[in-house]
């Protein structure tokens, strides 16, 4: 055999060995690495909550709820106590939350109202509404509200021209987006604006008087009989700061109230799966599990302590229509604020 042909021949093998060797590893991750099924050990059923009141509250709530939710649908699906797993999270802001449900991160998110127009209108992130929280003495809306200190001189609307003003957070309905929407429909320009990621946070500041006035979310006051008499127990935002600040009522005053708005919902994927049918069946196993827990003597007290709310309803996504009006005229740019905002962060 020639010299040249031999080297060519070795060449060849050479090649081919090469070839063998930098695709095996692609080979491996490919046939080792498929991607798990949602609700598998290896990928939990991933369930996000916005951190709209105190986050720790809200985590040891979600934690409760994530085992119960194991369970209820892992007996649903298999007939036993495992085999449908979930866990649980409550990120830094709401944005966090709508980017990671966008991404496939996140399968449930118990979210705002406009942070659901906002991430399945606006961003066509592909969810849907299935539960709606409802607030004391039944109420299915809420309104935005209008907090001052008590000395602050701030008595209306109008006052609030160039003061300094503590927003909660950008994809926040009763936080920011209705507050916006009524102050430009009365004309009123707010002088510095910041955002203080939650609404306790927006109390504490007006409180301590390091903002002069704020906007947080209002829920009608719960009626209890003491004594023979019926006593009025705030449920707004001020109520969350009660133990740090008992006389948060007496120091902080509500000046000015947003329009009604329809209580959040708690969303789900529509793409968990790839088979429409158990889609639906997951979906409505988890809508039935958060309906029973909120049924039980624990779910009760959690979901008041977690979200202050008193119970899940199931709701659909044109409950929701009127919201979209509303905003298809605000014209605010909420994804430019929130980028300006994580910058600022920085």
């Amino acid at each position: 055999m020639s010299k040249q042909l031999l080297l060519k021949r070795t060449n060849s093998l050479l090649l081919k060995r090469f070839i063998c060797l930098a695709t095996l590893p692609w080979l491996l991750l490919n046939l080792g690495c498929e991607e798990a099924e949602v609700g598998s050990k290896q990928r939990p059923f991933s369930m996000y909550f916005v951190p709209h009141i105190d986050s720790q509250g809200i985590t040891t709530t979600s934690e409760h709820m994530a085992t119960f939710v194991e369970r209820f649908v892992s007996k649903r699906l298999y007939n036993k106590e495992t085999g449908f797993y979930v866990k649980q999270a409550v990120p830094t802001s709401y944005i966090a939350v709508i980017e990671a449900m966008g991404s496939g991160k996140a399968d449930f998110g118990g979210i705002t109202t406009f942070s659901y127009i906002l991430a399945k209108d606006i961003k066509g992130y592909e969810l849907e509404a299935v539960l709606m929280l409802i607030r004391s003495e039944g109420h299915l809306s809420y309104k935005g509200q209008f907090i001052a200190h008590a000395d602050s001189g701030i008595h209306s609307l109008k006052d609030l021209s160039g003061k300094k003003f503590a927003y909660t957070d950008p994809a926040s309905t009763a936080g920011y987006i209705a507050p916006s929407i009524h102050l430009r429909d009365h004309g009123v320009q707010l002088g510095e604006v910041v955002f203080a990621n939650r609404h306790d946070n927006v109390v504490a500041m007006v409180y301590q008087k390091q903002v002069d006035a704020g906007a947080t979310y209002y829920t009608q006051p719960r009626r209890v009989v003491e004594n023979g008499k019926v006593k009025e127990i705030i449920q707004d935002a001020r109520a969350m700061v009660k133990t740090q600040f008992p006389d948060v009522e007496e120091k902080v005053k509500v000046v000015d109230y947003t329009m009604d708005l329809p209580n959040a919902p708690w969303a789900i994927r529509t793409n968990l799966y790839t088979d429409p049918a158990k889609n639906q069946k997951v979906k409505q196993a988890v809508v039935d599990a958060l309906h029973a827990y909120a049924q039980t003597k624990e779910g009760k007290e959690q979901l008041m302590q977690g979200h202050n709310v008193i119970g899940l309803i199931p709701i659909e996504d044109s409950h929701y229509n009127e919201v979209r009006r509303l905003l298809a005229d605000a014209d605010i740019d909420v994804e430019t604020i929130v980028r300006k905002k994580a910058k600022k962060a920085k």
